[in-house]
């Protein structure tokens, strides 16, 4: 396999599609996603059954040690062209010196996978440097909340079926960035979808996966740049009544990332679609909120309302709230933005 820095995970997948094998692979990161489909594929797809029972060996990171890996990845294969030796979990190893003698003569029959999860090695330490000479370093981000909806759409279109935008407004703000979760639900949607229909629609997602279509976050920022008080009102009791699928603190974080979005964008000089979805790293079909929202919240008034959720964080945090439930501190915090 070529090797070259920033290698994607199609770039990978592809070549192991090709089969052309790397004698090592290095995949680390914060998003495990990725590091589970690859693992899995070289674990699961390049011997067959009976190759497997000979040829692979998965050993975990906490149970244990460089030389026992070393040992296993110096093996020559028995019954097929190539051994695997996985490692998962591989951040739990103490001690990597044992591998630089390894490193230093690789086996071409041997392929070497370390799934180092939840972060990287410190990518100046010569066996990390020495891998990416000898075979595949790959890192796996995670996604931040702006390039969700993008996911989830590209995800969608692998399944030959489309999400509609409320459905994925819907699903990013309940199932945040983490991409197995995000890619399990939609999974499930896609089991239970009528057989009839290429659609993933809001209510679908609702019935499915239990998150209101009618009672969320993104149905309060609506109501509140509407100016609609009687829904404001009814999805705040909605969150009061739902404390443990609305916790009061992720309601208040996603109301004060829309609302600092729309301070920048009173202050930008180019408003165009295009413009504002780069500044504010937003899908352009959220671009009309912003337009919407600015007409309803002056920038003096999108300040206060800043200051305000700052103060009712404070105060759900038990700073000066006298006890008050989240419920009452959320209708006041409505009340103030819509008056």
């Amino acid at each position: 396999m070529a090797k070259q820095a920033g290698l994607s995970f199609e770039n990978v997948m592809s070549e192991l599609r090709r089969k052309s094998y790397s004698p090592l692979y290095l995949l680390m990161g914060e998003e495990t996603y990725y590091i589970d489909l690859i693992t899995d594929f070289i674990q699961n797809e390049i011997l067959d059954e009976s190759q497997r029972e000979f040829d692979l060996t998965v050993v975990y990171g906490k149970d244990t040690d460089m030389t026992t890996i070393v040992n296993a990845a110096k093996r020559y294969p028995m019954m097929s062209p190539y051994q695997i030796v996985v490692v998962r979990e591989a951040q739990m190893i103490k001690d990597w010196e044992p591998l630089q003698y390894y490193l230093q003569k690789t086996l071409s029959s041997t392929i070497l996978v370390f799934a180092y999860k939840y972060g990287t090695p410190d990518k100046r330490k010569k066996w990390v440097l020495d891998i990416a000479k000898a075979g595949v370093v790959f890192e796996s981000a995670k996604l931040r909340d702006y390039e969700m909806a993008a996911w989830i759409n590209r995800y969608a279109r692998t399944k030959n079926v489309t999400v509609d935008d409320k459905a994925v407004i819907m699903l990013t703000e309940f199932l945040g960035t983490d991409l197995s979760k995000v890619a399990n639900e939609m999974d499930k949607l896609l089991l239970t979808k009528s057989a009839d229909t290429n659609r993933i629609t809001p209510e679908h997602v609702e019935k499915n996966i239990g998150i209101s279509k009618d009672f969320n976050v993104f149905e309060l920022q609506a109501a509140l740049i509407k100016r609609d008080v009687l829904k404001a009102n009814r999805i705040v009791r909605y969150f009061a009544d739902n404390k443990k699928s609305n916790p009061m603190v992720v309601v208040l974080s996603q109301l004060f990332n829309f609302f600092g979005n729309l301070m920048i964008y009173h202050y930008l000089s180019d408003k165009s679609q295009g413009a504002v979805a780069s500044e504010l790293k937003i899908n352009p079909y959220f671009v009309k909120d912003f337009e919407a929202a600015s007409k309803t919240f002056g920038a003096w008034k999108t300040m206060n309302i800043l200051t305000w959720i700052r103060e009712t964080d404070a105060r759900g945090k038990g700073i000066e709230s006298n006890g008050v439930e989240d419920g009452e501190l959320l209708k006041e915090l409505v009340f103030k933005i819509l008056h």
